[in-house]
């Protein structure tokens, strides 16, 4: 089934400071680092907008007036793009908590600026509704898992374990950095300002509407 993604919110978390490309980002944000001569976060969105979704959330922090400033010069032709700026870093989860004054859709998608993966966001979608998800996320099989934490599902695809790092663990699923969050999600979150949603959220969730969904596109992770 298709399902019209012009009023689905999409929010890219840009913030961080890009510690892995230092060398990179001391004048960029690492989701502006150019490859192919145009923004990573370009490619992103255009990848994503190519689906139909057309509101962009742009949670900034580190350097955001470089992409502040490059999205207003550089409007793109029907879509949105609005800015969700974080005074101080708040961490993946701070940055979503951040950002709700100006999600308007009951469900949308949730990204990391600074990787990338090949999916359906209409299969995702409608995986989500299926399983009257609060949160799902996608999963992609990596073959060396040293650099990622595994994550386990259970027969009904629902998340059951968050792993971390493990050199010895090979072909396992990992976390590929885009979500899809119900809006009454934020009700469950912590009520402070700062946490991850990889390490303080996401693990307390196990039994509350929380499903993996597998996928087998490309990915890439500029860090």
């Amino acid at each position: 089934m298709q399902y019209a993604l012009k009023d689905v919110d999409v929010l890219i978390l840009c913030g961080g400071k890009g510690e892995r490309l230092r060398e990179i980002t001391k004048s960029v944000p690492k989701p502006m680092v150019k490859i192919w001569q145009r923004p990573f976060l370009d490619i992103i969105i255009t990848y994503l907008s190519n689906f139909g979704f057309r509101r962009f959330i742009l949670g900034v922090g580190y350097k955001a007036r470089i992409i502040e400033n490059y999205y207003l010069k550089n409007r793109k032709k029907g879509l949105k793009i609005i800015f969700s700026r974080e005074k101080r870093p708040l961490g993946t989860g701070g940055g979503v908590k951040h950002a709700q004054k100006v999600i308007r859709s009951h469900r949308f998608f949730v990204l990391n600026g600074d990787s990338f993966c090949q999916f359906d966001p209409h299969k995702f979608l409608s995986f989500h509704k299926k399983n009257k998800s609060l949160v799902s996320i996608l999963l992609r099989k990596e073959n060396n898992c040293k650099d990622y934490g595994e994550i386990k599902i259970d027969s009904g695809s629902r998340i059951s374990a968050f792993n971390e790092k493990n050199n010895n663990i090979k072909n396992c699923w990992i976390n590929a950095g885009i979500y899809i969050f119900d809006h009454m999600i934020f009700k469950l979150m912590p009520s402070i300002q700062k946490f991850s949603l990889e390490r303080d959220f996401f693990p307390n969730l196990h039994g509350r509407g929380f499903f993996g969904y597998k996928t087998k596109g490309l990915f890439i992770d500029i860090g």
